[in-house]
């Protein structure tokens, strides 16, 4: 058996996806923007330690405080029905889930749905972060089938932690800032870029470094092809092991 030999099924996504990938991200950009602009971009951490966090372990909470962060400033957003962004919905997702938040978008009379995968890498950490695992390998792959138009967003968010003395307290106050971020369509992100660890289930699909991404404009069936390829030029998975995961995801029509 070959993979040529298989009638895989071929998504088709919509005309303007790739227009509608860049109006979801610019939006989301903008809004992390005004954050930084209006100096809300820290999270402020009160502790009862008169020597302040153990910043040498900082990075093992950063993760979930910046994830957290992330989803109240998109929901303060959205709970001004007049926002300039016109973001009208915002889903905090389980913890297992594929994405972390999921974001909705008014453009025109459609309604552009973004899912998104939060991020943290800390900038006075070298290496931290730097080849994330995304997402596995059969869901992702699974989920492009089901939906050709399935946004999926990496928000890469860079941030440094520091303490300060709290002048009411007299205790060590932890400071986690904002300092750079950046958002990228999956579907776009380049061959080279991409990786596939076969380490974990069906494998995770990872990025190199998430501080330097290239794109690669490509529709929903190359990605799948693409994903494809990854997938059985790992020396630990065979056409077999593909056919039953296209057999049972419903890959094969």
């Amino acid at each position: 058996m070959k993979y040529e030999d298989l009638i895989l099924k071929q998504p088709v996504e919509s005309a303007t996806y790739k227009e509608d990938s860049e109006f979801v991200i610019n939006q989301i950009r903008n809004i992390l923007d005004r954050q930084k602009k209006i100096g809300d971009d820290k999270i402020i951490i009160n502790t009862n330690l008169k020597m302040g966090l153990p910043l040498e372990n900082i990075n093992k909470i950063a993760g979930p405080m910046i994830e957290a962060w992330a989803g109240e400033v998109f929901a303060g957003i959205r709970d001004d029905m007049d926002n300039p962004y016109y973001l009208i919905n915002v889903e905090a997702q389980e913890r297992l889930g594929m994405a972390d938040i999921v974001l909705q978008f008014k453009k025109g009379n459609n309604v552009l749905t973004g899912n998104v995968d939060v991020k943290a890498t800390a900038n006075d950490i070298p290496n931290s972060g730097k080849g994330p695992n995304i997402t596995s390998f059969s869901r992702i792959r699974t989920a492009y089938v089901k939906d050709p138009d399935f946004m999926f967003i990496i928000l890469s968010i860079k941030h440094r932690v520091y303490v300060q003395k709290n002048a009411n307290t007299g205790l060590m106050d932890g400071v986690m800032e904002v300092v750079d971020y950046n958002a990228y369509d999956l579907k776009f992100i380049s061959d080279v870029d991409i990786n596939y660890n076969p380490a974990l289930g069906t494998g995770q699909i990872q990025i190199k470094d998430i501080h330097y991404v290239s794109y690669q404009y490509r529709t929903t069936w190359e990605m799948c092809q693409l994903l494809d390829s990854k997938y059985l030029h790992s020396s630990r998975r065979t056409i077999e092991d593909f056919y039953r995961e296209a057999k049972k995801n419903g890959w094969i029509k």
